[in-house]
């Protein structure tokens, strides 16, 4: 099997797997229960809440564990438009955001609050003089994603940051999702207020993630009920997922010390080899996340690609997994401005730092394989 669809989901390390059975037998109980089983699990998720924070270089009070990404860019979205409405009811984000922050921001309009898309350029970017040109006395909460989980292309997440550092009223949210472990962030330096990270992306479990929320920030609970972490997000916790999650990003985070660079590398050479075959466009740009890569072949459609490789023990997407299914053109290349033919043939590669160029050479193999055959059943037609 050949496996590039990793920025859909990644595969859980084994140790992971085994950490979150063990921890499920072993720490059962509540963390917020009051007897020695409740407060051993507790000690558990404190010490994970520990490990993570850590890991990501931000303060332990700082780690919201969440259910996700999802969950995570509504908390942060949601929560902060709720909570400042009273001074101003302008939210600025870019037209290329993951679905779970483009249509919270679509909910928010029907809420009365005025939203901002920003247009990026050919290369899937948008600026900071974008953001400032944006800027009104209104404006409450800046909203970036920081690598597109289609195009690959990242974000100027510090020289916004940068900016909206002379705007302390405008706080800045940033979907780190699928920059997290391959795209290093500066959480200090890029001055943000909220980030969201997911465990599956890094071969944790689904179903768990991170909202960092800064000391100083307050955000409206999603959830009605306890108290649990500082009232952000009633319910109890996962401590199971939590100390699977913390391992994972370890592991992740050891990994990408030596399998960046390998990364790059592998992405670069295959988009070389693709612009060799006929009819093929690369749409992500040269400056990009290490394990992203997209291309189209107009006048094929991508999902009888997507199966017909699937066939061949071949598996990659046409956009987004939460999109995938929607018959209809990427979202997110025609906010970039692709040509329609473009955004209709989109197939992305998204790879993990155990992916060879071995297996590369070999989907290039069964891609051509592919398109021949298509390109005759075409011409028939």
């Amino acid at each position: 099997m050949i496996y590039f669809d990793n920025s859909a989901t990644t595969l859980p390390y084994k140790e992971v797997v085994d950490t979150f059975a063990k921890v499920s037998i072993d720490y059962f109980g509540n963390p917020s229960s009051l007897h020695p089983i409740g407060k051993a699990s507790e000690q558990l998720m404190e010490q994970a809440r520990k490990r993570v924070a850590a890991l990501l270089n931000v303060n332990t009070s700082e780690i919201v564990f969440t259910s996700g990404g999802t969950e995570g860019n509504n908390l942060a979205i949601k929560g902060a438009a709720y909570q400042h409405r009273s001074r101003g009811n302008h939210i600025i984000t870019t037209g290329i955001e993951h679905s779970s922050s483009y249509e919270v921001c679509k909910y928010l309009e029907k809420e009365g609050f005025l939203v901002t898309y920003l247009t990026p350029d050919k290369n899937g970017c948008v600026s900071a003089s974008d953001v400032r040109k944006a800027l009104t006395d209104k404006t409450i909460l800046v909203s970036v994603i920081h690598v597109n989980n289609e195009l690959g292309s990242i974000q100027p997440v510090e020289e916004i940051g940068s900016l909206l550092a002379k705007y302390p009223k405008v706080l800045f949210h940033v979907d780190h999702v699928q920059g997290v472990t391959k795209v290093p962030i500066n959480f200090q330096r890029a001055n943000i207020d909220l980030c969201t990270i997911s465990a599956h992306k890094f071969h944790g479990l689904p179903g768990n993630g991170v909202v960092i929320v800064r000391d100083n920030v307050k955000l409206v609970s999603l959830f009605s009920g306890g108290n649990q972490q500082a009232g952000y997000r009633a319910g109890t916790e996962n401590v199971a997922g939590i100390v699977a999650m913390t391992k994972a990003l370890r592991i992740t985070l050891d990994e990408a010390e030596k399998g960046t660079d390998h990364l790059q590398q592998m992405s670069h050479w295959l988009e070389e080899e693709l612009m060799k075959i006929d009819g093929v466009i690369i749409n992500s740009p040269a400056e990009r996340a290490p394990h992203i890569l997209n291309f189209s072949i107009p006048g094929l459609k991508p999902e009888v690609v997507v199966q017909a490789l699937a066939e061949r023990d071949v598996y990659v997407s046409t956009k987004s997994a939460c999109s995938s299914k929607k018959n209809a053109p990427s979202r997110i290349l025609v906010a970039a401005g692709f040509e329609e033919k473009q955004a209709n043939s989109a197939i992305r590669l998204s790879f993990s730092f155990s992916n060879t160029k071995e297996e590369a050479s070999v989907f290039l193999e069964k891609l051509k394989e592919v398109v021949a055959t298509m390109k005759k059943v075409v011409k028939i037609k």
